[in-house]
């Protein structure tokens, strides 16, 4: 049986290699700590590059290099990726963080996220961050407040916060299904997923002899096909008939999500309905779901009712995972939940564009992929807030210090041990998936 790693574990790893080795053992696989590719790359310079620190900071103020440290984390998962699939799946990490932001021209904002819908609270004893992406979620503000709200909802937000603490707000929220978290004052280390045996292992397949069929919707979940596609996989995406997958708001986004997916649109409220979704998973090599357990359960379809093939992979990906499941979390407020943040003047600002959904789907991607050659038979279970987690504590830069001051009209990283400059860069522009 593969172990259960809990998600406040808590570990230290000086290298990002050991780090992603600590994560891939629970689903039997690591990758070759002598690839480590972290040579004299300077992970701040590569955040001034990359987009992401063009989207981090106050709007009228220098872009913050604080989070930086997790780019060459994220460098370092990637690597383990290419690695494990044998393929090329050499995803930019530029692309993978700014990628929505270039295509829907995002910019940073400060203590309001790039997308508009999530803001840091401050409340009595710390930050908050609270999404209202959701006419649900307006609509709920009254409730939250316990008191009639006749102003723009955000502004009586900000000023009921500071009657409560961060936790207590959270949890108000969280109760009327309203994304929302505290900001911990110290980000604690944590294992982005945990693995358990749901099915006898099935040795010697790779990508390219799977099916997988891909539940979720928006970012995470989907970026997480993508990838597996790019690996080899085929992937058929199946959406509500009733209710489809919200990023096609944003087409040239969810065409650069799907490009090459099937496409299934299913009746979920009938009978016959059902009964296909359920003959397409039972199917499946891998499922990829990313709806509260009980969502699932109740059209009889869950990972704790369905019986599972031999090798069969079910990845559950949710905002706090499958042991806390009636909260939700948005990208914006789950990169907040793991204290992942930017900092000026001493106060939290959001970190690049929702980026605990890209960074939980290649952690996800990565998780399927290293369960693959060891016979899978596992359902992954990953959190979003933990995936946040793991990467606001990745492991600090060797060297430094590094400067930032406004040159011209751009502004200019300095990196005194490597002797180089870097301007702060914006996302790049998308043409067919690659930045120019």
């Amino acid at each position: 049986m593969a172990p259960d790693h809990k998600a406040d574990e808590r570990f230290e790893a000086s290298e990002p290699t050991l780090l992603v080795n600590r994560w891939l053992r629970s689903v039997g696989t690591q990758v070759d700590p002598a690839t480590d590719s972290t040579g004299e790359e300077c992970p701040v310079l590569d955040w001034a590059a990359s987009g992401c620190m063009d989207l981090t900071g106050p709007p009228d103020g220098p872009p913050d290099l604080s989070p930086a440290t997790m780019y060459g984390l994220l460098r370092e998962v990637l690597r383990a990726l290419a690695e494990t699939t044998g393929t090329a799946v050499d995803l930019d990490p530029a692309i993978a963080l700014t990628g929505r932001a270039a295509l829907t021209g995002l910019r940073r904002a400060g203590q309001r996220s790039a997308g508009g819908a999530s803001r840091l609270l401050r409340t009595a004893d710390g930050w908050c961050a609270v999404t209202l992406s959701r006419a649900t979620d307006i609509e709920a503000v009254p409730a939250i407040l316990g008191e009639q709200c006749d102003d723009d909802p955000w502004v009586t937000l900000e000023s009921a916060a500071q009657r409560w603490s961060a936790t207590e707000l959270a949890d108000r929220a969280q109760l009327l299904g309203v994304p929302a978290a505290a900001l911990p004052p110290i980000p604690h280390p944590a294992v982005p997923w945990q693995a358990t045996r749901i099915g006898a292992p099935t040795p010697g397949r790779t990508l390219g002899d799977c099916t997988v069929v891909d539940l979720s919707s928006m970012w995470a979940g989907p970026l997480c096909a993508h990838l597996l596609g790019r690996a080899g996989a085929r992937i058929i995406k199946v959406e509500s008939l009733h209710r489809p997958d919200g990023a096609r708001a944003d087409p040239g986004f969810f065409d650069w999500l799907h490009a090459g997916h099937e496409f299934r649109a299913i009746d979920f409220r009938s009978e016959t309905g059902r009964t296909e979704l359920g003959e397409l998973i039972d199917a499946a090599d891998i499922v990829i779901e990313a709806s509260r357990p009980r969502a699932l359960a109740q059209l009889g379809l869950g990972p704790d009712i369905r019986p599972h093939r031999d090798g069969q992979i079910w990845l559950s990906l949710t905002g706090y995972g499958r042991t806390d499941p009636m909260r939700v979390a948005f990208g914006d407020d789950a990169a907040v939940a793991g204290g992942l943040v930017g900092r000026h003047d001493g106060a939290p600002v959001f970190c690049v564009d929702a980026i605990a959904d890209p960074l939980s789907g290649i952690c996800a991607a990565l998780s399927v992929a290293a369960a693959i050659p060891t016979g899978g038979g596992l359902l992954i279970d990953l959190s979003m807030r933990d995936t946040a987690a793991a990467f606001a504590t990745a492991p600090p830069l060797t060297h430094g210090p590094h400067q930032v001051r406004r040159s011209a009209d751009q502004w200019i990283v300095t990196c005194e041990h490597l002797h180089r400059t870097q301007p702060v860069l914006p996302p790049a522009p998308l043409v067919d998936g690659v930045a120019c």
